[in-house]
């Protein structure tokens, strides 16, 4: 599975209706489809999801941030999709994105930053499987 990446839209790109123009943006850039899903994250989810950042000190502030609106999960498919994805989307901080990257044009802060995109093939497996069953991924 090293040729796929989960993103997942956060829910200010979703409350700000950039969720269709994300999901252009990904199309576009080459990327296929495996799974997608829109739901309402819970607290208990979001913080299983993030529990690697558990003693980070941002750590109750994304996951409130993350459970304050619905998010688009997907799972994405293409040659090199954890690093390509990553330069579609951009950096981080969307003042330091580059222009036309997804968070250049859709993200309001670094918090609220509209995606997220898996860092290493190893936590795109880990992610897909939290959000997709094998059976959900086509």
């Amino acid at each position: 599975m090293s040729n796929i990446t989960f993103t997942m839209i956060k829910p200010d790109a979703v409350a700000n209706g950039h969720t269709g123009n994300v999901i252009n943006d990904i199309i576009v850039g080459g990327f296929k489809l495996k799974a997608m899903k829109y739901l309402q994250l819970s607290k208990k989810q979001a913080e299983a999801f993030y529990g690697i950042h558990r003693e980070r000190p941002f750590f109750n502030d994304l996951v409130s941030f993350m459970i304050s609106g619905p998010i688009v999960a997907a799972v994405l498919e293409k040659e090199n999709a954890v690093a390509d994805f990553r330069t579609l989307i951009g950096a981080t901080n969307p003042a330091e994105a580059a222009e036309g990257t997804i968070r250049a044009k859709y993200a309001k802060s670094i918090d609220a930053n509209a995606v997220h995109g898996s860092d290493s093939d190893e936590n795109a497996a880990g992610e897909a499987s939290f959000f997709f069953s094998s059976f959900e991924m086509y």
